[in-house]
């Protein structure tokens, strides 16, 4: 009689069986509510005013002291150090030709790329994906949860707040760096200029923000719906489009909305950027 799997090896094929059963779950229709509105409005006037205070006059110096090229070879570096995230949820979906493709895009760019600092795989046709364990789960079936403006973290959702610690805890390269390295704090250096790269892009992005109508509300909106975007790979059914802008709604009527738009802009002059 053959000898019984070892208990490790049948808890490990349990986990594989368990993932690939997962990801046939349906995905949960998204929300459009907001039951946190208040404490997510709070939370936002917090993060905006450490931004003003601490972030952004960091990134402004950035951009002063680096050129154009400069800053898209860092962007460039950062998002390849952290294709490992890709992958890593890529192969928790259940996606294996997604994953291979990322692999092939890491290796290219940390090789032919030098370390990264350049993207040569995306003129060789191997284009960007990102994903991360907050689409895990969504591709799992969990449900997105209520909307969270997160306290120094930003916009996320009760199941997309995962995906931090655990891309981090497991997957994310230069949170391992920082957590099996110590050097006076030092190793958190790569981890600040990560966050210095992603400030300094989203100031071109600022005008859009100044000019929304509701700067809260165009944030929550833009969140929902890149996220979306994201879990469909870049196409959500259109019944799924018309319900995160709310065109399903009785009684909604966008020209309404629009002209409140438009009389808020008539008081509210737009203001030159000073980068």
């Amino acid at each position: 009689m053959p000898p019984l799997p070892r208990p490790r090896s049948l808890s490990r094929w349990l986990t594989v069986l368990a993932i690939v059963l997962l990801a046939g779950c349906a995905i949960a229709k998204p929300r459009t509510d907001d039951p946190l509105e208040k404490f997510n409005r709070g939370a936002y006037q917090f993060n905006t005013a450490v931004d003003e205070v601490a972030i952004r006059p960091v990134a402004l110096v950035y951009r002063k002291v680096t050129n154009p090229p400069v800053r898209r070879s860092f962007s460039d570096f950062f998002t390849n150090i952290r294709t490992p995230v890709t992958v890593a949820n890529d192969l928790l979906q259940a996606r294996p030709k997604q994953a291979l493709q990322s692999t092939a895009r890491f290796l290219v760019n940390l090789t032919l790329g030098i370390g990264g600092f350049f993207d040569p795989a995306s003129q060789l046709g191997l284009p960007i994906e990102d994903n991360d364990f907050g689409i895990t789960l969504a591709r799992w079936g969990a449900p997105e949860g209520d909307f969270l403006m997160l306290p120094l973290f930003g916009p996320s959702t009760a199941r997309d707040m995962w995906r931090m610690p655990v891309d981090s805890y497991f997957f994310d390269p230069l949170s391992l760096y920082a957590a099996n390295h110590h050097y006076n704090g030092l190793q958190y250096a790569p981890q600040a200029m990560y966050l210095i790269t992603l400030r300094s892009r989203a100031i071109d992005a600022e005008s859009f923000l100044q000019s929304a109508y509701d700067p809260y509300v165009f944030i929550r909106d833009a969140y929902r719906q890149q996220r979306l975007y994201k879990l469909y790979d870049g196409n959500p059914p259109a019944a799924l489009i018309e319900r995160m802008q709310g065109l399903d709604t009785p009684g909604f009527d966008p020209d309404e909305l629009l002209e409140q738009q438009h009389d808020w802009e008539k008081g509210h002059p737009k203001q030159d950027d000073q980068h």
